[in-house]
């Protein structure tokens, strides 16, 4: 292979790298904003948990989605090892949140 060569081979790998790597800087910011929007939720499910004295886990909720998580884990063809992690990561997020908001007064909720 020529240098000519190399150098056309470097620049395309290095386009192709670099469309790759802005396709993830989007993904990677599409996650971050439906994260938000998942604990907006998650937030006012805590502010009614509080309003009306319920614990602020699930346990049976929680088992229901993991499994549901796993298996769109598995259809989408992502390790549901991962997906159940990554879960769990979020629902103890939650939990906290939910722990501090019954701790609330009702005007600071």
């Amino acid at each position: 292979m020529s240098s000519s060569e190399i150098e056309q081979a470097d620049a395309s790998v290095r386009a192709e790298l670099g469309a790759l790597r802005d396709s993830i800087d989007n993904i990677d910011a599409a996650v971050v904003h439906m994260l938000a929007e998942r604990f907006k939720c998650t937030q006012r499910v805590g502010r009614l948990k509080a309003e009306h004295h319920l614990p602020p886990a699930d346990p049976a909720r929680e088992a229901r989605q993991i499994a549901r998580l796993r298996a769109l884990a598995k259809d989408a063809k992502l390790d549901p090892a991962f997906a159940e992690k990554l879960l769990n990561f979020i629902i103890a997020e939650v939990i906290r949140h939910h722990e501090q908001i019954a701790g609330q007064t009702p005007a600071e909720r």
